[in-house]
């Protein structure tokens, strides 16, 4: 059976939690069936991902906010594949645009066949995942579409960086884009699609959103501060790869001469150089303010829960979002 991301293993309700493991492996066979294809060469490639595991947060999302409705509707299934089919295409792409060597614990699939295959099976799953909703009515495909749009732009954008805007702002609308518009997603086609009412569809998008960020932001604590066996990478691999995180942003608010040294070795930063830098990244200010930051994130997302009915699925959302908060990795 497959075991819940831990930042939904507080789930305080034992019955909802068994249910949503049980869900969990049905959804597990059909991804593994979506990803797929009958010719050899190309299901090495679309499955590469999907059978290296997963957190599989965003399919658990789904199942936990169904429960709002009638969480047997086979529809809630599908939707949950969809979910993380939509993360597998993102994330084939994403590698392309990094150039990242590992992803799940695996070589990406840029490393191992090729840019243009590893695009082309992006897009190959984009698909996949666009026929899927496709058959759950007309609101879920609009929903879908207006997300796969949300997340072209906030790649577009993360690439072409900031223009005439704050750095930090443009961070924050690239990570709502890039990864609070799936989760908040997510969360609505659960509800959507279980038959719960309308109403809870608006805080629903508040929370994903919001609880997006911060799961980002956090992402960017650990890069910092957690060691590779919490986190299974290795620290400051963000910085090495020249790519903004919360508290190197923040750091160009610090003017003294200390913070001007820090910052300029952060973007001279080497193999050699990043323990030492790390290190005094570590001690700065800038940290306090990033944890700040990313709890008022998580704060905000539970605020918005305010407007569900009290019971195990807003318990079990709320302890989501300060889990998010609280890890390692």
């Amino acid at each position: 059976m497959p075991k819940l991301p831990k930042q939904f293993k507080s789930i305080a309700d034992a019955k909802l939690m068994r249910e949503i493991e049980v869900r969990m492996e049905r959804v597990e066979e059909r991804i593994l069936a979506a990803t797929a294809h009958a010719e050899k060469t190309v299901d090495s490639i679309s499955s590469h991902l999907a059978r290296a595991g997963g957190k599989r947060l965003r399919p658990v999302l789904v199942l936990v906010t169904s429960h709002l409705g009638d969480s047997n509707r086979d529809e809630v299934l599908d939707a949950a594949v969809v979910m993380e089919i939509t993360h597998l295409a993102t994330l084939y792409h994403d590698d392309v645009m990094d150039q990242a060597d590992t992803r799940r614990g695996v070589d990406s699939a840029h490393t191992v066949w090729g840019n243009s295959m590893a695009i082309l099976v992006g897009d190959l799953l984009f698909a996949r995942a666009s026929n899927i909703v496709s058959h759950l009515g007309e609101e879920a495909l609009k929903l879908q579409a207006e997300v796969f749009e949300q997340l072209v732009l906030g790649q577009l954008h993360e690439t072409i960086g900031p223009e005439d805007e704050n750095p930090l702002d443009h961070y924050i609308q690239v990570v709502r884009d890039k990864t609070g518009s799936l989760i908040a997603l997510s969360a609505r086609l659960g509800a959507l699609l279980s038959g719960a009412d309308s109403s809870y569809q608006q805080p629903l998008q508040q929370f994903g959103e919001r609880i997006g960020v911060a799961f980002q932001l956090a992402d960017d604590l650990i890069d910092i501060r957690s060691s590779a066996e919490q986190s299974g990478k290795v620290a400051g691999t963000d910085i090495l790869a020249g790519v903004p995180t919360l508290p190197v942003l923040l750091l160009a608010n610090h003017l003294d001469q200390e913070s001007r040294d820090l910052a300029a070795d952060i973007e001279g930063a080497n193999e050699a150089t990043i323990a030492s830098v790390l290190e005094r990244l570590r001690k700065h200010p800038v940290m306090a303010e990033a944890e700040q930051i990313t709890q008022s994130w998580a704060d905000d997302a539970i605020a918005a829960l305010a407007a569900l009915p009290a019971g195990s699925v807003r318990s079990a959302l709320e302890a989501f979002a300060r889990a998010v908060v609280d890890r390692n990795g």
